[in-house]
């Protein structure tokens, strides 16, 4: 046998490929199935069974490891041969090895595909025979014969081996391999050469093992005083759920119980979550099943183990593959998209930090929801969306109290256990659509929700403990900011998204709208091809919106149209130009206003701001015998109607300047009026454009057709900054206007207006009046009237507007 033994280890080569093997210790003499799955562990297998069926057989240190670099690899180890091998379906091999042969180490000859290394074999002492060598053999079988008679499971084969065994280091290796050593244990008595030294460790452990059970033995004999209560519940429970087992009966409570517990440890919640839960846990275990309180506490209990207190998404910090998907799911919107790559450069440079709480206000269509769903794609996050449009009760906030039947946690608890992470992009849709009544206030709810300094213990009225939302990403939608409470406003970066201009409508169709259409519509590129003009033709005529939902539904209807016609036979190709739309979609719906033809007096070009972009908004003056009466109409509101009295009263103190009669309001009736009546209009920012129009009036002097302006005055005749100015711009633009007044204080504005459309048009900046009637009329200071102009009544019913078809139309919207 020992010559064997010899010719065996003499066989062995210096290099072997290297399997890296986890959980476990593997002796010389030791037989054993493994399981292997690494590509790298597989590699080496099959390179072992090529040649002569030796591999070594080394463990790493951190078992959690993949992929394990060398110095995470254990240096001593076994040679051992493998003797089966099987290939499972699920891809792994399951081999069968035998331990030859200590051996170390000495370096790592490759990596890839395998590791191969060269090892030095350690050859086992030689050990005399000894009256303390032989009283150490039997004191280490009498132990592992006590250890086996106090519970401990190990084979009886093993135990005959045992017997029968008088080497030393065999029967220390024999045994470490049986009696369940841990992996540093176990590698620390197959590093010890020495085997007399190796076998008195082993009789070390085995004295602890044996400690260790009988102190099992007494415990389950009698329970001591000294043992807390939950300790000694414990063991009476197993001993009643083996007796139950015996007996054949089943108890499903105590599997619930079980189960819950387990939950309970596997959620990782924080110590006072957790204290609370096993708390009310035990409740339930003490409480009889049909009780009216057991399905409350089990709900509650469900929801406790199944929200996400731990669980958490890694973060895609690949800033240049985020702005890749921001960019591939939408066009413009460069300030959002900022936004959310300078938080990705941040993550990446700290690793914890509070999750911003956004606001994307915005008119209705531009992409506020699905620009959140990108965002989670662009970060990696889970994305949930909740909408708070009609919610009156605090409770859809909040939860309700366990004590109401049919109560339930909250919706923003609701939609973290959804997502599965307590960091997910969380969108709050519809902000400004939040009502309240005798229920509660859903906004004050959210104040908490969305503080930085309050959300990181955030309590629901359902849980009733601190639920961390400080990793959530917060983004609210809203149309208007005016209902939103101011201190819900504060808490929350508002980042605005103005309307679309043509040139970006034309950009989103040709990426996105035509082909989204023609793919859900059934047809292919091949089949139908709508051109640059069909689609400007379309955004201009057919629509009239700062978004693009109603764009979207005219290509599809042209998309329909075309699949109704290949349905019924017709096979070629069809192009839609500009004159082939209303063909399509019928006579145009939306016609843009018309420019003056000419110079005129009293009627003056203003630009105002809807929820829809912005409208070219005309205003007519004029004057008549009377007696100083002011008339004003066009369905005008409050503000308006204080601004053309504001303007009227810098005319009157400004009367000299401007060439008029000190008293000329006494003879005279103003008239002004902003078509189309039947719409309604309010604002400030039209003021410069009211007192233009009455200087006009009264002076007599012609407004320029191609000037349009926008700006607050006041009685002093400061020029006033004002807002939606980009949507005001594009609209003077589409109306042919070629210069805008506007506010100085709105110079800083300009920066947010695309470079394409400054070009277009020509921009004057205006701190006080004169610097509009300077631009706007033809002719400042206006000439000196005829001697009797201004102060007789005869000159004042003189009609000083054009005829109405030169005009502005009946029809146009401010």
């Amino acid at each position: 046998m020992e010559n064997r033994q010899e010719n065996e280890e003499l066989k062995i080569p210096d290099i072997l490929p290297l399997l890296p093997v986890r959980d476990v210790v593997v002796y010389p003499y030791m037989i054993l199935p493994l399981f292997v799955g690494r590509e790298i562990s597989i590699a080496a297998v099959d390179h072992a069974l090529s040649r002569d069926r030796l591999i070594f057989l080394a463990t790493q240190r951190d078992v959690s490891e993949e992929d394990p670099a060398p110095e995470a690899i254990y240096q001593v180890g076994t040679v051992a041969m493998i003797m089966r091998m099987l290939k499972l379906p699920d891809g792994r091999v399951k081999i069968l090895v035998q331990g030859l042969s200590k051996g170390r180490i000495e370096e790592y000859v490759t990596t890839k595909p395998f590791y191969s290394v060269r090892i030095d074999r350690i050859a086992e002492p030689a050990t005399g025979e000894s009256l303390e060598t032989e009283a150490l053999i039997r004191t280490v079988k009498e132990q592992i014969g006590k250890v086996v008679s106090l519970g401990k499971v190990i084979s009886p084969e093993v135990m005959v081996i045992v017997e029968n065994m008088q080497e030393p280091g065999s029967l220390a290796d024999l045994v470490a391999s049986n009696i369940g050593l841990k992996v540093e244990e176990a590698q620390g008595l197959l590093e010890i050469i020495d085997p007399i030294e190796r076998l008195r460790r082993v009789n070390d452990f085995l004295n602890k093992e044996s400690e260790l059970l009988n102190m099992q033995a007494r415990i389950q004999s009698a329970a001591k005083e000294e043992m807390g209560k939950s300790q000694r519940e414990y063991f009476l429970r197993e001993q009643l759920r083996a007796i139950q087992q015996e007996l054949g009966e089943t108890d499903a409570r105590a599997e619930e119980i079980a189960e819950l517990r387990k939950g309970i440890e596997a959620a990782k919640m924080p110590a006072a979550v957790e204290k609370e839960a096993l708390k009310q846990l035990g409740r339930l275990e003490q409480m009889h099943p049909d009780a009216a309180e057991s399905g409350m506490l089990r709900t509650f209990l469900d929801w406790m183990v199944e929200l996400p207190w731990s669980k958490a998404t890694k973060d895609s910090l690949d800033i240049g593959r985020a702005k890749e998907i921001l960019d591939e799911d939408h066009f413009y919107l460069e300030k959002i998209k900022d936004r959310i790559l300078e938080f990705l450069a941040v993550r990446k440079l700290k690793k914890k930090m509070k999750g911003p709480i956004l606001c994307f206000l915005g008119p209705p269509g531009v992409g506020k929801t699905s620009l959140g769903k990108s965002i989670a794609r662009a970060m990696g996050r889970k994305f949930v969306r909740i909408s708070l449009g009609g919610v009156r009760d605090e409770a859809e906030i909040r939860g309700h109290r366990r004590t109401y039947v049919g109560a339930l946690p909250g919706r923003i608890l609701q939609g973290l256990k959804q997502a599965g992470s307590n960091n997910p992009v969380f969108m709050l849709d519809e902000l400004d659509k939040i009502g309240a009544d005798f229920r509660g206030d859903p906004s004050s709810a959210l104040l908490e929700v969305l503080d930085p300094e309050q959300n990181h213990a955030f309590s629901d009225h359902y849980i009733n403990l601190p639920f961390n939302l400080s990793n959530v990403m917060f983004i609210a939608t809203a149309n208007q900011i005016d209902t939103i409470p101011a201190a819900l406003q504060d808490r929350m970066e508002v980042i605005s998204l103005s309307g679309y201009t043509e040139e970006e409508k034309l950009q989103i169709a040709k990426r996105y709208l035509v082909p989204r259409q023609t793919r859900e519509n059934g047809i292919t590129e091949d089949i139908l091809a709508i051109t640059d003009e069909a689609l400007k033709s379309v955004i201009s005529k057919y629509t009239r919106e700062a978004g693009l939902r109603n764009l979207e539904r005219e290509i599809g209807s042209i998309c329909r149209k075309v699949a109704r016609r290949v349905a019924e036979g017709e096979k070629k190709r069809f192009v839609v130009n500009a004159a082939s739309v209303p063909k399509y979609l019928g006579p145009p719906r939306f016609l843009r206003e018309a420019e003056m033809e000419q110079n005129e007096v009293g009627v003056v070009t203003g630009l105002a701001w809807t929820p829809v972009g912005g409208e070219v908004l005309f205003v007519e003056a004029t004057v008549m015998k009377g007696k100083g009466a002011l008339t004003l109409t066009g369905h005008l509101g409050e503000v308006m109607k204080e601004s053309v009295q504001a303007a009227l009263s810098y005319i009157r103190s400004k009367a000299v300047e401007l060439n008029l009669a000190e008293d000329f309001l006494g003879s005279l009736d103003i008239h002004v009026h902003v078509p189309a009546g039947a719409i309604p209009k309010d604002g400030p920012s039209a003021g410069i454009t009211m007192a233009t129009a009455l200087v006009s009036a009264l002076t007599r002097t012609p407004v320029r057709k191609e000037v349009a302006m926008t700006g607050e005055i006041t009685l002093r005749g400061k020029v006033l900054p004002i807002g939606g100015l980009k949507e005001k711009m594009l609209a003077a633009i589409r109306a042919g206007i070629t210069t805008i007044i506007i506010p100085e204080e709105n110079r800083k504005d300009l920066e947010e207006v695309p470079k394409h459309i400054l070009k277009k048009v020509r921009i004057v900046t205006a701190r006080i009046i004169d610097d509009v009637l300077k631009v706007a009329l033809e002719n400042y200071p206006p000439p000196a009237p005829a001697r009797d102009a201004g102060v007789k009544p005869k000159a004042a019913p003189r009609r000083v507007l054009a005829p109405p078809r030169k005009g502005v139309p009946a029809g146009a919207k401010g």
